[in-house]
């Protein structure tokens, strides 16, 4: 066999290794999982009262191994495939909740989003036979934490640089910045007290030969308790003045207020992120009573859940108890 015949030869095996690892990725590839991705809300005639269904239990059936995932908060539920299932199986999806009725939903795995309305189930009649209690005029209360700062008054300190001018510095240091002049170098420090804070921090010479001086260090970043100066001096002795506004950082409660959203039976409203002491103060049979929300989200005529949104924001929604009613508009 000669040498073109042996190259040709390698080519060829080379070749096909290069084809069998891409026949191998390509099959690693196609057997991924795939992922259905979906969402469950509550059935309603009205697009307002379709709220998130939060701890569905979301199973899926081909015939051979069953899963089971749960919702989350905002109704969203993710079910990762057996790598057998590919695009185009029929499969069962099959959603249970106590509160809504069972649905089985017959389907092909493809590549879209799957969106479940559960009808509620009937909600008993209240056992006693009297009038409903009226909630009405509500308001959600909370209060945020404002930080700020008050001015307490100011800090002044003088420090001088002595130095004699025009001595050759003679590579002994300090000395000038052109390494020509003896220099000398000095200091100076202020301090704001026990949680204070300088603003405005600044250091200038007002004495002597200002132009042969130079501020070296400068620490007056604002927020800080110390202030330090470190200033060069490479003629005559010079003075220097550190000033500085004195502040003291305060922590307040600021309360506010807001309106939730009724859609039926259903009260919704948000809140920020830091919001804390959350209340709802309401008109029962018009008396006016303050209930807080606890992390339990307790009341005695709702009963709440919450979720928190990407941003942090608190998504809360509350549903009257047999027995109430909102006022009629």
């Amino acid at each position: 066999m000669n040498v073109r015949s042996k190259k040709v030869q390698t080519w060829v095996l080379a070749a096909l290794v290069i084809l069998l690892l891409a026949a191998v990725i390509v099959v690693s590839r196609r057997r991924q999982p795939l992922v259905l991705r979906g969402a469950v809300t509550a059935l309603s005639k009205d697009s307002h009262k379709e709220v998130p269904i939060a701890d569905v239990g979301v199973s899926i059936s081909d015939g051979l191994t069953p899963l089971t995932v749960q919702s989350d908060a905002s109704g969203y539920f993710t079910i990762k495939l057996p790598v057998r299932v590919r695009r185009g199986h029929l499969i069962t999806l099959q959603f249970r909740h106590p509160d809504y009725l069972p649905l089985d939903r017959p389907d092909f795995v493809g590549d879209k989003l799957y969106i479940v309305h559960l009808e509620p189930r009937p909600r008993p009649l209240p056992s006693s036979t009297g009038p409903e209690t009226a909630v009405g005029n509500l308001r959600v209360r909370y209060s945020i934490k404002n930080f700020t700062v008050v001015s307490v008054g100011s800090a002044v300190k003088v420090f001088q640089v002595e130095n004699k001018g025009n001595v050759p510095c003679q590579g002994s240091p300090p000395c000038s910045p052109n390494g020509k002049w003896k220099a000398a170098i000095g200091s100076g420090s202020l301090d704001a007290g026990p949680g204070n804070e300088f603003r405005n921090a600044r250091v200038s010479c007002i004495a002597g030969p200002c132009p042969f001086t130079k501020i070296e260090e400068d620490r007056a970043s604002d927020g800080g308790q110390k202030f330090t100066a470190v200033a060069r001096a490479w003629s005559d002795t010079a003075t220097f003045l550190m000033e500085a506004e004195v502040f003291h950082p305060m922590a307040s409660q600021i309360v506010h207020e807001s309106y939730p959203v009724i859609f039926g039976s259903t009260l919704n409203f948000t809140l920020p992120a830091d919001a804390e002491g959350i209340s709802i103060e309401a008109d029962l049979n018009r008396e006016t009573i303050i209930f807080p929300l606890g992390p339990n989200l307790f009341l005695s005529w709702a009963t709440c859940n919450a979720r928190v949104d990407p941003d942090r924001t608190k998504v809360y929604r509350c549903e009257l108890k047999p027995g109430f009613r909102f006022p009629q508009e």
